[in-house]
């Protein structure tokens, strides 16, 4: 069973056509002699139009699994499917987002958001046209010939959004962007999300290491265990569309956010241990 979830309600439901489907998908790093193996046996399938977000202590490969759906890594074994077809390349109907926010200090917002559309060869005029329509969807009216520089970080984060959101993509990979926030920032950056994919339905799979976060903004959480990262449990957040923040204060809430504290926190111990050891 998954979750097919709308915005205004959800249900459980059989996933007949999911719109990405990975199957068995590992993947192992090579360094001389050495393998470490970072994913292993992950089957993971997400319906069109679901937040999905995936969490799990540090280095339990949660960026790995996200690269690896991208294209930008290969995986050692296992299919990555877009539509029920094989991913053909790193640009197939899918964008992700960085934690940063990896703009050129030489482009304008303007600019920057249009650069995938010039990859994609499409006409001047009607770039323009979409990355001004994606300015105006993350509320960066105004902005238009700044550059990184002469911007907030919250609002770099949005030119970001705005450049994957121009080509339109099938599936938004997001990588805990909203990590270099500050608290304030951050928390209204996750409602002003939230009220963008509800416009656009957007299916997203997003990382993070925030449990609040991914309850908040999740259909479903999917928790990673580590060494190699296989999938623990999937978790459906039952809580009602469309959320505010006052949902952060709910019993039910906290509940979602202990019960994935609880499956990660000796992991997360862990990991602390072995970050200590690593700089001795």
């Amino acid at each position: 069973m998954a979750v097919t979830v709308g915005w205004d309600a959800w249900r459980v439901t059989d996933i007949a056509s999911p719109i990405l489907q990975v199957d068995d998908l590992g993947v192992t790093y090579r360094r001389g002699e050495q393998t470490t193996m970072a994913i292993e046996r992950i089957d993971l399938q997400v319906a069109p139009g679901e937040f999905v977000c995936i969490v799990g202590a540090s280095g339990c490969g949660k960026t790995t699994l996200l690269r690896a759906i991208k294209g930008l890594i290969e995986p050692t074994h296992g299919t990555i499917l877009l539509h029920g077809r094989p991913r053909k390349s790193s640009t197939d109907q899918m964008a992700m987002v960085f934690q940063q926010d990896s703009l050129m200090p030489w482009r304008t917002t303007l600019q920057n958001v249009m650069l995938g559309l010039e990859l994609k060869k499409m006409p001047k005029s009607q770039r323009t046209a979409r990355a001004r329509e994606c300015i105006d969807l993350v509320k960066l009216n105004g902005f238009e010939q700044y550059y990184p520089h002469e911007l907030s970080g919250g609002m770099r984060q949005r030119v970001n959004l705005a450049r994957g959101l121009a080509v339109d993509p099938d599936v938004l990979l997001m990588d805990e962007p909203f990590a270099a926030l500050d608290a304030q920032t951050r928390e209204a950056m996750q409602q002003e999300l939230l009220v963008l994919c509800s416009g656009q339905r957007k299916t997203v799979v997003f990382i993070t290491h925030q449990l609040d976060e991914a309850v908040f903004l999740g259909d479903r959480v999917i928790v990673l265990g580590a060494h190699p990262g296989r999938v623990r449990e999937e978790i459906v957040i039952d809580l009602p569309r469309p959320r505010s923040l006052t949902t952060k204060r709910s019993p039910e809430f906290s509940a979602y956010v202990d019960r994935i504290w609880k499956l990660i926190e000796q992991e997360v111990y862990d990991s602390l241990i072995d970050d200590k050891d690593d700089k001795h």
